[in-house]
């Protein structure tokens, strides 16, 4: 009997964390896909915690049919044994291989997505590896010149223009290059991924009151209007520059879709406010699909099986939404 469903991979994250155990809650529910955890079966069935009498764990083989109850794991082995909440160096590469074979999977067509599970930036970077965040190391290995991070959730979409930045470095970041493509790849993908034909952009400014008309800085002025004005003419429905501290107001955000926030912490901390815990983060501008969860590695709740998986269902779902409108 040959797998009829998408395979939809998905990354445990840092073993130390709560990434393992929030995997093996995928089993509990039939998605219309079949996941598979890429992970090290062993440390996964450790950590199956209240779950261990209902779910089985099970090394999977390309072809193998899904069945209830049953948690299909691509064994990707541990460099050294690892123990809830506490990161290993070791195991950096560990971490990197399970995105490297989601990925490659993806490329290939064996899967139609990746969702992934937290990492731990500091231990990958202790280990002596250059990793700035998932969204950066999927679009290298993607060959991708430029991809947008963007969260979902509470009711928003709230994209970056610059995302894992020290805040003094993204006003030299913000160039109408980097602007202009990111409007673009988020239109596109808006209206690909998301379903929505004339989506409506809301763009805010960099500066507080988005400038005041250049009294409190000249980025809306000299970068971010004539990128929005050229967009416009080509049918863009682009909004802005608004000021930041408003743009979230009810009534503004009726006259978008989405939020383009200029850097990290402009945008995400309203989003994460409204949806902390069901929110998901999706890598637009790559050729294939993923996303992952809006939280960190929680390595003080992991191995007690008291880590809510709700951003996880809320990643899957949101793949399984995009892979079914046949946007793998």
């Amino acid at each position: 009997m040959v797998d009829s469903q998408p395979i939809v991979a998905v990354t445990a994250g840092e073993p130390a964390g709560i990434g393992p155990e929030l995997c093996a809650h995928l089993a509990l529910r039939d998605w219309g896909v079949h996941p598979v955890v890429l992970g090290d079966a062993g440390l996964i069935e450790s950590r199956l915690g209240p779950l261990d009498r209902k779910l089985r764990v099970r090394e999977w083989q390309p072809g193998s049919v899904g069945e209830a109850g049953t948690l299909d794991v691509l064994h990707l082995p541990l460099a050294r044994a690892c123990h809830p909440g506490r990161v290993d160096a070791a195991n950096a590469a560990h971490v990197l291989a399970m995105l490297d074979r989601a990925t490659d999977g993806c490329m290939s067509g064996e899967f139609a997505a990746m969702v992934t599970a937290p990492v731990h930036k500091a231990v990958i970077n202790e280990a002596g590896i250059a990793f700035s965040g998932h969204t950066e190391y999927l679009a290298e290995r993607t060959g991708t010149p430029r991809v947008v991070m963007m969260l979902v959730g509470g009711g928003l979409r709230v994209a970056l223009v610059t995302t894992h930045l020290p805040l003094s470095a993204v006003p030299a970041a913000i160039t109408p290059a980097v602007l202009e493509d990111t409007l673009r790849i988020l239109h596109r993908d808006l209206r690909a991924r998301f379903g929505l034909e004339e989506p409506r952009i809301l763009v805010a400014g960099l500066n507080p009151h988005a400038g005041e008309g250049g009294h409190m800085g000249r980025e809306e002025i000299d970068i971010i209007e004539p990128v929005l004005a050229r967009l416009r003419a080509e049918g863009m429905q682009l909004h802005g520059p608004l000021p930041a501290d408003t743009v979230f107001v009810p009534h503004t955000l009726e006259r978008g879709d989405a939020v383009l926030a200029m850097y990290h912490d402009q945008g995400l901390p309203v989003l994460k406010y409204a949806s902390f815990g069901g929110g998901v983060n999706i890598t637009l501008g790559l050729p294939i699909v993923r996303t992952s969860v809006d939280h960190g590695t929680a390595l003080d709740l992991a191995g007690t099986g008291r880590a809510d998986p709700g951003s996880l269902f809320a990643a899957m779902q949101l793949a399984v939404d995009i892979v079914g409108r046949g946007h793998g």
